[in-house]
């Protein structure tokens, strides 16, 4: 893997000017975790390394996931010259940008800015066109969506990948050490260390780590054969492997492996496999156009009927009821003005905005029988 992030190196008596693009619906852990790196940077070389700026589409306030609102800068419609342009988005991020930011970043490509995005913002990147044939990680929620819609971009479950002018990477805490290890490329891992001890980080973890699936860190931790063996469903979803083989590829006999999962998971291997399968099936309803019968091949059921027949146990709802819930909820403004007009505390604003999530409610009853 080539990285390309020297090349924009400035003179010690012009910081590194850095653009935030601010999504609708943001993260704000994933804004925090990619500034603070940079200011601490600054703060502790006792100079003006980096400077940076928020920006939104019309240089009005974004609202993050959460609802606090956030009073960029500038707009994207004024004059720029960036370094380093880094996408920051959040739920709902299929719906949540407008083709200004498209063509913003376009031409931001065209100058040879080194591109970057945070959680789901590599999601835009790919719809503008600027991650084909490039390597990319992005939060594990919408890895499906840029699969199926972007098959030129080679998405991977990495926390972080730069390479060639671009910068992609996991949401959470995760930009804070992609941002590290750009400092430590920059400017050597004396800085990057110090940085990484003023934020009580007890280390720098590294690009090629993988990103946690959705099975809860200390379980996975206390028992990695169950780990294992849940980590091997979520890469073998479309054609789904015997549990006999998946036993025997985790070091397991079957019989082993169906006490982990009942004892831990309260649920068969089976019974897990097929929510496995289901809840991807659910984020490809919600972020995907593909139609049902597509989804029933991709995630492993022989047709669509048994994959309706199961979705409509398990979830609760048809697919197509599960589709149109989408749409039910309105655009992403008509949920902020509804939201605004009745002014509930920025907690209910936020949980409005996520019963739209693909993910909303996706580890419920994940281990019930």
């Amino acid at each position: 893997m080539t990285t390309d992030t020297g090349s924009h190196i400035n003179t010690p008596d012009a910081p590194y000017r850095v653009g935030f693009l601010l999504i609708d619906n943001f993260t704000l852990i994933a804004l925090a975790t990619a500034v603070e790196p940079l200011r601490m940077a600054n703060q502790l070389a006792g100079t003006e390394l980096y400077s940076w700026k928020l920006l939104t589409a019309e240089g009005e306030p974004a609202r993050a996931s959460d609802g606090i609102t956030m009073l960029p800068d500038a707009s994207i419609q004024e004059e720029h010259r960036f370094d380093l342009v880094m996408v920051v988005a959040g739920i709902d991020v299929t719906r949540s940008f407008s083709r200004k930011e498209i063509t913003w970043l376009k031409q931001m490509a065209r100058r040879h800015v080194l591109l970057g995005a945070v959680c789901t913002g590599p999601y835009v990147l790919a719809s503008a066109g600027l991650l084909d044939g490039h390597a990319c990680s992005a939060h594990w929620e919408c890895l499906e969506a840029m699969q199926e819609g972007f098959p030129r971009v080679q998405t991977n479950n990495r926390l972080f990948t730069v390479e060639r002018e671009r910068m992609t990477c996991t949401g959470g805490t995760v930009p804070m050490h992609m941002m590290l290890s750009f400092l430590s490329r920059r400017h050597g891992k004396e800085l990057s260390n110090a940085v990484s001890h003023m934020f009580v980080c007890d280390r720098i973890r590294e690009e090629s780590e993988q990103q946690p699936m959705p099975m809860h860190p200390a379980l996975a931790c206390a028992q990695p054969k169950l780990a294992e063996a849940a980590q091997l469903m979520e890469a073998n979803i479309e054609e789904p492997i015997e549990l006999q083989e998946l036993a025997s590829l985790a070091g397991l006999s079957r019989r082993q492996l169906e006490r982990l999962f009942l004892k831990h998971l309260g649920c068969t291997p089976s019974r897990y496999y097929l929510r496995v399968r289901l809840n991807r099936a659910r984020r490809l309803l919600k972020q995907t156009p593909c139609s049902i019968v597509e989804i029933a091949s991709l995630c492993g059921f022989v047709s669509a009927t048994h994959f309706s027949r199961c979705y409509r146990k398990t979830m609760g709802r048809a697919p197509k009821h599960e589709r149109m819930t989408v749409h039910a909820q309105g655009s992403p403004e008509e949920i902020l003005a509804d939201s605004m007009s009745s002014l509930p505390s920025s907690s209910l604003q936020a949980l409005r905005r996520a019963r739209t999530e693909p993910t909303y409610g996706i580890f419920e009853g994940t281990g019930s029988g």
